[in-house]
């Protein structure tokens, strides 16, 4: 870890770098810990009753379902205002927001500060990328990636060791929610998924078994876990980048459904909280509309695999939604979709503005299905009170 804590005072970050290095001790690269861990499947009591919609303002409704991003190492005022004023749900971070773990809880216990005037008073969500390997946003844990995890002797000790290194980095600097582990599948070398070894790899139960152990393991240390990207990007081939571009995978719906959501049964039973949606499209699913706007997509993940947490988009501005408007509308497409929360990750605090606005219109409009909604808004409400 690159942060030496403060003279004369263990912070909650020095405390919890203390307890990856046991952790280290007691699990090994290569052991499994026998410590309980803390029940996934149930959420505690939380210490505050989450705010009612019918108390909100529309602008506030609109929030509880948008996470926001900014750019460089200081947090624009407008975000500080979104939060102060309850009009987000989260904050993104980014390499560009971090200099080291020092400077991150800093900004991390301003938020905190700035959320304490919100009328929402469950724990702003507070959320990186941190799947291990090249995929880190955060110095530490994990240092594996996900490839090397499935190489290792005993790769389920090892995705437990690298879930519980990941939650408690986030956890040190206060943050509470991981956009890890990735379930993708993959089919070739150097494929989309394997070039930045980011899959467990080509065994659909063996993805599971490192999936749920790393779910397991990171909420164990009190950080949420997303598992990602539903129904799978495994098929991808190295130029299928929907940061970049449309991307439609013609994989069969008998093998997507043998293959590719495999590891996400294993996930869910587990007690992922959060799964997160490709916008790729698969004709076999749903020919029209990427997986993340797609009703029926999402539809599946409810009603067929029995997910009852947060549904989160990708990235909102990623180029294969070229041909679906800009952020107002993107945002509202997805959350008829059915998706909880609408991540703004452009780095622009305004975009995330912008998202708001347009749910909080499209409300007001009834363009938008309030109850639906509001629903989602409620299972946001249950995953913040898991993490007070």
């Amino acid at each position: 870890m690159s942060a030496t804590p403060r003279p004369h005072v263990l912070s909650r970050r020095g405390a919890l770098l203390a307890t990856t290095a046991a952790l280290a001790g007691v699990l090994g690269p290569a052991g499994r810990t026998d410590a309980a861990p803390r029940a996934v499947g149930k959420s505690p009591t939380p210490s505050r009753a989450p705010a009612s919609s019918a108390a909100l303002t529309p602008a506030q409704r609109a929030g509880q379902c948008v996470i926001h991003s900014y750019p460089g190492l200081t947090p624009p005022a407008r975000l500080m205002d979104a939060i102060r004023e309850g009009r987000t749900a989260g904050v993104i971070f980014f390499g560009e927001n971090i200099e080291n773990l020092t400077q991150i809880e800093g900004v991390v216990q301003r938020m905190n500060a700035a959320h304490a005037s919100s009328p929402v008073k469950t724990p702003l969500l507070l959320m990186t990328d941190q799947e291990g390997g090249l995929v880190r946003r955060l110095p530490g844990e994990p240092v594996l990636s996900a490839k090397e995890v499935g190489a290792s002797a005993d790769p389920s000790a090892q995705a437990e060791f690298t879930g519980g290194g990941a939650g408690m980095n986030l956890a040190g600097v206060g943050m509470n929610v991981n956009l890890a582990p990735v379930l993708d599948v993959y089919r070739k070398a150097g494929d989309f998924t394997d070039q930045y070894k980011r899959s467990y790899g080509k065994d659909p139960a063996a993805v599971g078994r490192c999936g749920a152990a790393f779910v397991t393991a990171q909420q164990a240390a009190g950080v949420a876990a997303t598992a990602k990207h539903y129904p799978g990007l495994g098929p991808a081939a190295a130029n299928q980048n929907t940061d970049l571009g449309p991307v439609t995978l013609t994989t069969s719906a008998a093998t997507l459904r043998s293959v590719d959501e495999v590891p996400y049964g294993q996930a869910i039973a587990a007690g992922t909280k959060l799964v997160m949606l490709s916008w790729a499209v698969y004709p076999s699913l749903d020919a029209d509309r990427p997986a993340g706007l797609s009703p029926t997509v999402v539809g599946q993940l409810r009603d067929r695999l029995g997910f009852q947490g947060v549904t989160v988009t990708d990235a909102l501005e990623a180029g294969a939604l070229k041909s679906y408007g800009g952020t107002a509308q993107r945002a509202v497409l997805a959350a008829g979709a059915g998706m909880d929360l609408i991540l703004c990750s452009a780095r622009d605090a305004a975009q995330g503005d912008q998202a708001v606005t347009a749910l909080s219109d499209a409300l007001t409009a009834g363009t938008l299905d309030g109850a639906a909604f509001d629903a989602g808004a409620a299972r946001v409400a249950a995953l913040r009170g898991w993490l007070a």
